[in-house]
């Protein structure tokens, strides 16, 4: 089953940012929404490159707050995702790491980035142009 959250047709009035209820509980569905969130994959592509520290995450972040990365690396962890090492040492030292599944994401998120140097190098005009505009109505 496909899902598409932009309608296909100009004509088509209203657009919506929500999933559809059917891709929000199908596996293919929840890939989807992982891959487009570009905090996730900031943090898996971190994450890549070897155990990191909170602080350290944060910085790659840039403008997001603590308390977003804290439920996005919660999330991650109870996906499976991600994994918390807290050691017993003064002051307290916690590390966040990929788990095979996470590392298996890695491997999608790499394949996507192969596709897009292949297919989509150049082409930022056509690109921005598919993108929908701000003057359209998005309700929320």
């Amino acid at each position: 089953m496909m899902c598409y959250t932009w309608p296909m047709k100009k004509s088509d009035q209203e657009q919506t940012t929500e999933m559809p209820e059917a891709c929000a509980t199908t596996p293919m569905g929840r890939a989807i929404h992982l891959i487009g969130d570009a905090w996730v994959l900031l943090i898996i592509i971190n994450l890549l490159r070897g155990p990191k520290r909170f602080n350290v995450l944060q910085a790659f972040m840039g403008h997001n707050s603590s308390k977003t990365l804290t439920q996005l690396l919660r999330a991650l962890e109870e996906l499976g995702f991600v994994q918390r090492r807290a050691f017993l040492e003064i002051p307290p030292r916690v590390e966040y790491h990929l788990t095979d599944k996470g590392l298996e994401f890695g491997e999608v998120i790499a394949a996507i980035e192969q596709f897009a140097e292949r297919n989509l190098y150049g082409l930022v005009e056509a690109v921005t142009a598919a993108e929908p505009h701000s003057d359209q109505r998005i309700p929320k």
